[in-house]
């Protein structure tokens, strides 16, 4: 789809009836009856017009004039939702997802640089984005920061196809000049004048906005990162996107490679690399004095809950992280990851913290990867709620799917608990045994890039392979 037709169909007004779960605050760790910023509106409609959000009622109520013709989709008993915002996750690795066997930094060197090789190939690119994206919203997630490979194409080819379907997306070119195999190494002027070209090209053209993209410490030399750090201070409204202190043996190394550096996160920091727009993935192995700088400069980390588990990388405290003041997201970081599924990577989050003896609720995983990552990211105007004026990024679920979950979500719908009690547990239960078969719907401004299979027969995934040349 074009942009010009993207602009056209986001003229249409759509009317969606449904129950609206979205959040005005943060709940923190609270108990579920004693936390705030939830905000629940059953059998409500949610009027769309140009691609956003033009008001918010009870169905009950009569709707303006001039939409009265306009036809309710309804979705009576089912959950409409912001989309997913994910904070971390790498196009290229859909080809490595559920490899077997290996911890971070064997991970990298076994899987991941081989696949990520093939993106030199602008075709490989052009359907490695348009299956990445696809496939994002085929899992509920309407925005995300992504890593590409170093290859610029890489980066130009997402932004095209997010831009076509006027998807908020982040991105940039993968900064990596050491430590990694022919084929994906850059050359520094090179790369910033790549860098420079995709800023000029894409940064806020529409919903597109780049980010510096340091892989992490070890493959970027000193010079490197000074030219990294430099972009970023040059064009203030980018976004800057990085690894650190996801596993013991890389947090090693790194202190090996910066001997002068207090920490793994200090290498950034006196590179001018961390502020409000920086996000770091996993973060497990900080020290109070990185948490402090974290909050400091207004950086976020983007907790990876499946991957943490899948690679063995470590247990990330999350309430720690939040008593110090520190900004927490939540991604899938596929494919260390095993899901992009944010529901199933809320699940893996409540096992972690359940692990150190914290009770994660439903009410903060889900804040976490709507309003809460909207804030973090300085978008809460734009996304993250349903609200008018934001963009009409949103998705529509069922409560259950298969009879195991529709006889739990019964019991907990029919529960003796009153208020917020009731709903939690119903959310919560939602949130433990659902997956992407529970999501009916995705829009993005407004428009449906998603539907159930059940219900449309559309597959996200048709089409060749990602080591496959040929167009779709």
């Amino acid at each position: 789809m074009t942009s010009e037709a993207c602009a056209t169909d986001a003229s249409m007004r759509r009317v969606l009836r449904a129950d609206l779960l979205d959040f005005t605050a943060d709940p923190g760790f609270a108990l579920p009856n004693e936390a705030t910023g939830v905000r629940w509106r059953p059998d409500h409609l949610v009027l769309i017009e140009d691609g956003r959000i033009h008001a918010v009622q009870p169905a009950a109520q009569a709707v303006p004039p001039g939409w009265q013709h306009v036809i309710q989709e309804d979705h009576g008993g089912r959950l409409l939702m912001p989309g997913f915002i994910d904070t971390h996750v790498h196009c290229p690795q859909l080809d490595v997802i559920a490899s077997f066997g290996t911890a971070l930094l064997d991970w990298l060197n076994t899987y991941t640089f081989p696949a990520e090789k093939r993106y030199a190939d602008p075709e490989v690119s052009r359907l490695g984005a348009q299956r990445f994206l696809s496939a994002l919203w085929a899992h509920g997630t309407t925005s995300a920061v992504v890593f590409p490979t170093v290859h610029k194409v890489s980066a130009h080819a997402l932004f095209e196809a997010a831009h076509a379907q006027g998807m908020r997306l982040i991105t940039g070119k993968v900064l990596m000049d050491r430590h990694a195999p022919d084929g994906l190494r850059d050359d520094v002027a090179q790369a910033e004048r790549d860098c420079i070209d995709l800023i000029d090209r894409w940064h806020d053209q529409g919903r597109q906005a780049f980010a510096v993209t340091v892989r992490f410490a070890p493959t970027s030399t000193p010079v490197q990162l000074a030219m990294a750090g430099l972009l970023c201070q040059t064009y203030p409204g980018t976004y800057m996107q990085t690894h650190v202190a996801e596993n013991q043996d890389e947090v090693r190394w790194v202190a090996e490679l910066f001997p002068d550096a207090r920490s793994y996160l200090d290498v950034y920091d006196r590179e001018g690399l961390l502020g409000p727009r920086a996000v770091l993935a996993h973060g497990i192995w900080l020290d109070t004095n990185d948490r402090a700088v974290l909050r400091e400069r207004g950086a976020q980390i983007a907790h990876c809950p499946s991957s943490n588990l899948f690679l063995g990388s470590g247990l990330f405290d999350w309430v720690q992280a939040q008593r110090e003041g520190v900004a927490v997201s939540l991604a899938s970081d596929v494919g260390g990851g095993t899901s992009l599924s944010m529901l199933r990577n809320m699940q893996d989050a409540y096992k972690i913290q359940a692990m150190q003896g914290n009770r994660l609720t439903a009410w903060k995983a889900l804040h976490a990867a709507t309003l809460g990552a909207a804030q973090a990211l300085g978008l809460a105007h734009e996304i993250g709620q349903i609200e008018p004026g934001h963009m009409a990024d949103l998705t529509v679920w069922d409560w259950a799917h298969g009879p195991v979950a529709a006889h739990r979500d019964r019991l907990a719908r029919d529960s003796h608990v009153t208020g917020h009690d009731a709903l939690h547990e119903r959310a919560f239960v939602w949130m433990t045994l659902g997956d992407e078969r529970n999501l009916v719907e995705t829009l993005i401004r407004g428009q449906t890039v998603f539907q159930s299979l059940l219900s449309s027969g559309f597959d996200p995934f048709s089409g060749p392979s990602i080591s496959d040349p040929e167009p779709a």
